[in-house]
């Protein structure tokens, strides 16, 4: 029944793209109005609609059809390019913020100067992210021109840039380009400065995201971090690596019928489909034994089983090549959809430091969290949120939930010609490859360009051996070459080009064909392997057939891949003997290549689980991560009232000293613990009271005196400095504590979220354990804060001018005797000498500053002492 509605009327994308068809034909309408204008007129008919939306008499919907036009004709006579019906409508869905889905070749960079254009009007900018620099790049410097037309100032974040003024200025420009680690890191590191002036973004208002997928899917399952060393013990890495090896790799063994349990050999399994490790009871005594420990699991051993773990997934899940490359004595990851290095990434939970210790390269220190946020958390700040690319649909069910995102699928400007045949079937990978470098020989021999997909480093070196036997000329573009990608890639179309590619996600550069090989046959497609994921494939294909060329696209596949292997090869095995396939034959039906699309839509789902787990777990920190940004925010506007702030802080504490006093309001006086409060106030706060001072008839009474005291005291110390000045002290050190405490919770964070997961043998659900700890870590860390700033602040001690003065001539006084008396010496160590004279004072002697105090009660309190600021 839905199927005969959906062919009357339409799905639902096809009545969305109705709607938005008929808005486009109106813009249509307008370009005779424009085409006719002069180039002044035309930015003069623009500054009006945004002057109109700047004093809010209209919004951007209201002027998007005159916008769109005049973008257009603007195009057509500075870039010489006309925006197809079909882009206008991607302009549309990218401006409703949503995904637009467009094939490869339809023009999405076009296509993304007309939202640009309308929400740039606002003056709050917007953000166009790339999946690289060279395209961020690419695409400002091409579009700069058309922007400036319409008065618009554009940017471009490089990792290159290294100033933080330029960076900013970057950020200040209407239109700014970037990559998406660019701008999420630029966040974290906005959030860790100490001065509102040294933070580059201004906001984040609008955002379009190309190759939305590839950044918002297939890299949103790694946080982006920033890390500094830990303060904590480095594991040894290496005896575990050396254990995982002596360590004998067994099999699960499935049982026979429903009364036998299942069963494992050896010393530990490989669960290659959830890619993980099982280490039996055998493996933990040998374990226990190598590690020579009682018990691996105890506490005092707590890290030894986590290693051990880790050092055996190095070992037997992650492969050379695959997961990762060794450069120039260091273990980089390879991203597993585009093929790429990831430089400057590494793997969490001292998974990196066990490949390290596999490869025998140099075991980096491990490194604690300083700041961190997910792709995800980190895009959804922006006030609206679009993306395009040509593959969507396949995760539309992932954009709508994580993201709220509809995904429209747009036509393309012209029918589809390319042939894309079934898939083929070998039995071994050597008999695929075979036949792949014959049908590659084949393609070479008349001319036809052929692009080859592989889905690892070590797999293109596999053919690229092969086809250098055949003496067959080509290319290769894998993470070891992905510095010349964009060369190699417009090169593929050319007569008898043949390159091999690692991937083909969000490369960004078209491949164009000549007249000639068009009449070849176009650009062929061969997959030697199908992804686990389906959108990768589809890139692979899409590649071929852009704006209605010819091409074909082929996969050839064997049951030795790794897809096949694991999501159920047996019945496709058994199909092929009951045909009685022989070596090097093949079989072609479209049963089995729905049989393998079935299988990447199960290890799709589960890549879902694993990065909607992932966001469950940083939601509870995003909440978290908000709430202290915002208070820094808050702390680094100099507007903000700092002193209101401290006297609530105050006001806790002495709420705090008189709960833990065991005092409570409503109690007799004469029961008040005083003792316990004299003692506190001068442990913490360097307080001398007297217990008479604060004798009170009542709760309030006493509440009140404390308060008042405490303000008094602080108050009277602070009134050397200025008032700025002592704005400044509180507002630097409030800022240094939050961030060290942060941090701190942060390390405590991760280590909650590494053995959470062993409440579930508890019937207990992980994550709604890790909402409630991290819930009451986070209460404490706010208490810790207000409690540590009162702390510092009392029992730092500030100097008057004249006094710092006086200190830092007696400083220099002693470094000229110190240089007379050595003049004839090597000065390498000058400061230390210095330091050395300067302790030879005796304590109990008057200061050399003059200031007519003892020494150890002036500047031999704690070493010199400059500036304002000295602490206790």
């Amino acid at each position: 029944m839905l199927n005969v509605f959906a062919m009357i009327f339409g799905n639902k994308n096809d009545r969305e793209v109705k709607r938005y068809k008929k808005r486009a034909n109106a813009i249509t309408a307008l370009e005779s109005k424009y085409e006719n204008l002069s180039d002044e007129a035309l930015q003069k008919s623009f500054e009006e609609l945004k002057q109109s939306v700047i004093n809010e008499e209209k919004s951007l919907d209201d002027v998007l059809n005159d916008s769109f036009a005049l973008t257009r004709e603007a195009s057509k006579r500075i870039l010489g390019m006309r925006h197809f019906d079909v882009q206008l409508i991607g302009g549309m869905v990218l401006h409703d913020g949503r995904i637009a889905e467009m094939k490869t070749g339809e023009g999405k960079t076009l296509v993304a100067t007309l939202p640009v254009i309308l929400n740039a009007m606002t003056g709050k900018g917007v953000h166009v992210v790339t999946v690289n620099d060279y395209l961020a790049q690419r695409d400002a410097k091409e579009l700069e021109k058309l922007y400036n037309f319409f008065g618009f100032s554009v940017g471009v974040i490089l990792g290159e840039i290294k100033d933080d003024l330029e960076r900013k200025e970057q950020y200040n420009c209407d239109i700014t380009y970037g990559t998406n680690n660019e701008f999420a890191f630029d966040y974290l590191r906005s959030n860790m400065t100490l001065d509102i002036q040294e933070k580059v973004q201004r906001g984040h208002n609008f955002v379009i995201v190309d190759e939305v997928d590839s950044i918002l899917i297939d890299e949103a399952r790694t946080p982006l971090i920033i890390s500094g060393p830990a303060n904590h013990k480095n594991a040894d890495y290496v005896k575990s690596n050396q254990i995982a090896l002596q360590l004998e790799k067994g099999e699960l063994i499935e049982p026979k019928s429903p009364d036998e349990k299942p069963y494992s050999t050896g010393d530990f399994t490989v669960d290659e489909k959830n890619r993980t490790i099982l280490i039996t009871e055998q493996g933990i005594a040998k374990a226990e034994k190598l590690y020579g420990v009682e018990n691996m699991y105890s506490l005092e051993n707590a890290m030894l089983s986590h290693n051990l773990d880790q050092a055996l997934k190095a070992n037997y899940i992650f492969e050379k090549d695959v997961d990762y490359v060794v450069k120039d004595n260091e273990v980089i990851i390879v991203d597993e959809f585009t093929g790429r290095l990831s430089e400057g990434r590494r793997f969490s939970d001292g998974l990196h430091q066990a490949l390290e210790a596999k490869e025998g390269v140099e075991i980096q220190e491990e490194s604690q969290t300083l700041a961190d946020v997910t792709f995800q958390n980190y895009f959804r700040m922006y006030n609206k949120l679009a993306g395009m690319t040509g593959t969507a649909q396949t995760e539309a069910t992932e954009f709508a939930e994580i993201y709220n995102l509809d995904v429209v699928s747009i036509p393309t400007n012209v029918p589809i010609a390319r042939l894309d045949k079934n898939d083929l079937i070998y039995k071994s990978e050597r008999e695929k490859f075979n036949a792949v470098c014959a049908k590659i020989k084949e393609y070479n021999k008349k001319g036809q360009p052929v692009l080859v997909g592989t889905a690892s480093i070590e797999k293109s070196e596999l053919l690229h051996s092969l086809l250098t036997k055949e003496k067959i000329p080509h290319t290769v573009l894998n993470a070891k070459q992905h510095e010349k990608e964009g060369k190699i890639i417009e090169k593929a179309g050319e007569k008898g080009a043949v390159t091999i590619a690692t991937n083909m996600a969000g490369r960004g550069v078209d491949i164009k064909l000549t007249k000639e090989t068009l009449e070849l046959g176009g650009l062929a497609i061969i997959g030697t392997e199908r992804h686990e994921s389906r959108r990768i494939d589809n890139q692979l294909r899409g590649r071929s057939g852009r704006q209605g060329d010819v091409g074909e696209s082929q996969f050839y596949l064997s049951l030795e891949d790794n897809l096949l292997r694991i999501f159920g090869s047996d019945k496709i095995s058994n199909i092929m003997d009951r045909l009685g396939i022989e070596e090097g034959e093949h079989i072609e039906s479209r049963m089995v290549t729905r049989a393998v699309e079935n299988a990447q839509k199960k290890v799709e789902s589960m890549h879902f689980e694993s990065r909607k787990h992932l966001l469950e777990y940083d939601d509870v920190a995003n909440e978290q991560r908000k709430v202290i940004y915002r208070f820094r925010d808050e702390l680094l506007d100099p507007e903000f009232d700092i002193s209101s702030k401290l006297e609530e802080n105050r006001a806790e504490y002495v709420q705090n000293l008189l709960s833990e006093a065991e005092i409570i309001d409503g109690m007799p006086a004469e029961d008040f613990n005083y003792d316990f409060v004299v003692q506190r106030l001068k442990e913490e706060l360097n307080l001398v009271v007297e217990k008479d001072d604060i004798v009170s008839s009542s709760y309030e009474e006493l509440e009140n005196k404390l308060t008042d005291m405490i303000k008094t005291i602080y108050e009277d110390k602070m009134s050397i400095a200025a008032p700025e000045q002592k704005s400044e002290i509180e507002r630097i050190l409030y800022l240094q504590i939050l961030d060290n405490a942060w941090r701190e919770h942060l390390y405590s964070m991760d280590t909650l979220k590494t053995g959470i997961g062993l409440r579930g043998y508890n019937q207990k659900d992980p994550l709604v354990e890790y909402k409630k700890e991290s819930y009451n870590m986070f209460i404490d860390l706010i208490a810790s804060i207000k409690h540590e700033i009162i702390k510092v602040l009392f029992t730092i001690q500030l100097q008057s001018q004249e006094d710092a003065q006086k200190e830092q001539e007696a400083i220099e006084k002693m470094r000229a005797e110190m240089e007379e008396a050595n003049e004839n010496l090597q000065t390498n160590f000058e400061e230390t000498k210095i330091e050395k004279k300067e302790k030879r004072i005796a304590r109990n002697e008057p200061c050399p500053c003059g200031s007519g105090k003892k020494y150890k009660n002036c500047c031999g309190k704690s070493g010199p002492k400059r500036g304002l600021v000295a602490g206790n």
